[in-house]
């Protein structure tokens, strides 16, 4: 398949004006600017002027986990009957068939981040995930891509309806220190064991071998986390195991940007398109974002869906923009940052030779309300 004629917008530092795209087997072959000579590719698209960007992605969802319209009934989200569950897996739970895969792709959104929330201090594994797809096995980019954990009011106010640990923050940060020692011994037991015949292995624990990957920097840890404080807590606890952490929310990341520019902080900001529900969101802005980035701070917008629906992901990026971030910023916010702060910017984010022809097309400025793509791409099938 051959796109042409459409001003490229690659994330990937230039903007191709008349030009084309190249796509074998669902993946960018090619890209270049001006005509293709003896093209015999039966499928070109003439884009006409059309402005084309990489697929949108964002980076903290719970699309098919926590499904629209549904009571408990689609409610996936949370195993709130213990507080220590990193064992659990996004993608034991998500239902692809879900109305809202559509809208998304509607949208443009064709990769998300989805998994378990905030209820428990560490709430289990979340996935990368492709937004076309009936089968979530095949929609995979990477599962699992991080360990789910959170702090802050969502597990006190959890806890404590039950009375139940841990009901304070102080509680919620022991639960997960004392489980990730636990997972640091148990790690340290099972290499001992390998090396030296007389020793005895472990008993086989689940919750522990889940930490495993996350203590040896293989995953990520997502560390839920809105009021200042409570960030601060999520960069003392991955220091102290030499976690490859990033920042989820980061509510009151603007009010202590120089500290976070300085421990190298990456945030997953948002969702802003929504109201100060509780205590915590009291310095909740849209002006965020755009601080963090002046700062250099790396920068993702998020939806936090189904707080704010996928498929409003551009909307927020436009506000982030009327509240003072700069506009390519905010675009590269939604494409090729969120790719990068999760790891996954070899195969999604940028419109670039070799990776995945996800792909979205729009006839004007995709930040405006108003604007609408026609044309979404997802590993080079025209979706939408």
């Amino acid at each position: 398949m051959i796109l042409q004629h459409g001003t490229i917008h690659t994330m990937a530092g230039e903007t191709i004006e008349q030009g084309y795209i190249v796509i074998q087997n669902g993946v960018i072959e090619q890209v270049g600017t001006g005509d293709l000579l003896h093209v015999e590719d039966e499928d070109i698209i003439d884009l006409k002027g059309a402005h084309v960007y990489p697929g949108f992605i964002d980076a903290h969802t719970h699309l098919g986990i926590f499904e629209d319209g549904l009571n408990f009934e689609g409610d996936d989200c949370n195993e709130d009957t213990e507080p220590i569950t990193p064992h659990l897996r996004a993608i034991d739970a998500i239902n692809p068939m879900e109305n809202c895969f559509r809208e998304a792709l509607e949208g443009g959104v064709t990769t998300v981040v989805t998994g378990p929330g905030s209820a428990n201090p560490i709430s289990g594994q979340l996935a990368a995930i492709k937004t076309y797809g009936n089968c979530i096995d095949r929609m995979i980019v990477k599962a699992p891509l991080a360990i789910k954990m959170a702090l802050g009011e969502n597990p006190k106010s959890v806890y404590h309806d039950k009375s139940q640990t841990p009901v304070t923050r102080m509680a919620t940060a022991a639960l997960i220190r004392e489980q990730l020692h636990k997972a640091k011994h148990y790690l340290e037991d099972k290499k001992r064991a390998l090396e030296d015949e007389d020793s005895t292995p472990p008993e086989y624990d689940l919750k522990c071998e889940a930490l495993i990957p996350a203590l040896e920097k293989e995953i990520q840890v997502h560390f839920h986390a809105h009021r200042a404080d409570d960030i601060f807590t999520a960069i003392r606890l991955a220091k102290e195991f030499g976690l490859d952490y990033v920042i989820v929310h980061g509510t009151e990341g603007h009010l202590i940007a120089d500290e976070l520019k300085e421990e190298q902080v990456r945030i997953l900001s948002g969702p802003f398109l929504s109201d100060r529900s509780k205590p915590e969101l009291k310095n909740l802005t849209p002006s965020c974002p755009g601080i963090l980035m002046k700062h250099g701070i790396q920068t993702a917008i998020i939806t936090d869906h189904p707080v704010i629906p996928l498929q409003y992901l551009t909307l927020a990026a436009g506000l982030a923009v009327r509240e003072g971030a700069d506009y390519d910023a905010a675009l590269k916010a939604i494409t090729i940052e969120p790719a990068r702060i999760c790891g996954i910017e070899k195969q999604v984010g940028s419109i670039e030779k070799g990776k995945d022809a996800d792909l979205v097309v729009f006839e004007q400025d995709p930040l405006l309300l108003s604007a609408k793509p026609t044309m979404v791409f997802v590993n080079g099938i025209r979706r939408v």
